[in-house]
């Protein structure tokens, strides 16, 4: 029966794979999934809602196609109500649908604040460019322009943690670009928020106290206070829901239509003068409401391990092999 030596000095020829070994157990997921949206529950369907007051002054606009309530729990007193307008909005005030809005809005502000990795971002954002990711700092400020790049996913999350307070600067604003949809860019705030004059905010502000909007402020998104008041002056806010990505034609959808259209040249051209004749007329847009997409990236980990496999064996065949007669 044939038999397998082992000498114990061929050990030594381990010594410079182990490394190698480690290393590629060791591999980063470089396929991590993409932060899935923070769940609002019932709570994306206000503009703004408190917890203790709200106050406004000047002519104050509530528009969007999430939602356009006002809410109010467990306070009552909305002053200056009587000039803000809710486009379809309706007021709940300590009503069942606030105190629902309000347990929702403790659930979404924990999942913000609980949201890993993390990257640490100075507390001035202003001049900055950022990729989706959650970014925390104890403080954050905007003085200027903070822009946030989706880098052409419209499924892109940014959420922001901060322990303490928001504050812009006057005339600040947050800028999007490549696919960036303002639907899906949150602001967990551990104390107050307050925006300077002419601000131009981006996101959903989920403020532990206060919420403080000065005079022309300016926001898509929502202002959310846990405990305490939203105050506005004079703001536009703008609660959209998220546009639904819409996939491109399969191949031989696209090849069948272009088939039809050659089949049928008059039905192209009545259809070019239906669409001339309707210039305001545009594909119907449905809208989503967030929620975790499925990872599609390749299992780099699994890579990983199967090719720390190979080595292994391969050395110990090495090793372990049968001697020459």
């Amino acid at each position: 029966m044939a038999t397998f030596s082992f000498k114990t000095s061929k050990l030594r020829f381990l010594v410079p794979v182990l490394p190698l070994i480690a290393i590629v157990l060791l591999i980063p997921s470089f396929g991590q999934a993409a932060q899935p949206p923070v769940s609002l529950g019932t709570t994306s369907n206000f503009a703004v809602l408190a917890g203790s007051t709200i106050t406004n002054t000047g002519p104050t606009t509530l528009t969007g196609t999430a939602g356009n309530d006002v809410g109010l729990a467990p306070g009552t007193a909305f002053t200056g109500s009587a000039s803000v307008t809710m486009t379809g909005g309706v007021q709940h005030l300590a009503d069942t649908v606030a105190v629902a809005a309000k347990t929702a809005l403790v659930t979404a502000y924990d999942d913000a604040a609980g949201r890993t990795p993390v990257t640490p971002v100075a507390t001035e954002l202003g001049g900055t460019t950022l990729t989706p990711g959650v970014y925390a700092n104890q403080t954050l400020g905007l003085t200027g322009t903070l822009t946030l790049d989706a880098q052409g996913d419209p499924n892109a999350v940014f959420i922001f943690q901060t322990a303490s307070t928001l504050i812009t600067a006057s005339s600040s604003s947050v800028s999007m670009i490549n696919g960036t949809q303002a639907c899906n860019v949150f602001w967990q705030v551990g104390s107050s928020a307050t925006f300077g004059t002419s601000t131009s905010f981006i996101g959903h502000v989920m403020a532990m106290e206060s919420i403080t909007a000065t005079t022309g402020a300016t926001f898509r998104g929502q202002l959310l206070a846990r405990n305490a008041a939203v105050t506005l002056d004079t703001n536009t806010i703008t609660n959209d829901a998220c546009a639904a990505v819409v996939p491109s034609a399969t191949p031989s959808a696209s090849a069948s239509a272009s088939a039809s259209e050659s089949a049928s040249p008059s039905a192209s051209a009545s259809a070019s003068a239906s669409e001339s004749a309707s210039p305001e007329s545009t594909p119907v847009e449905t809208t989503v409401t967030g929620g975790e997409l499925p990872n599609t990236e390749t299992p780099w980990n699994l890579i990983g391990l199967v090719g720390a496999a190979i080595v292994l064996a391969g050395s110990l065949v090495w090793v372990f092999r049968k001697p020459r007669a």
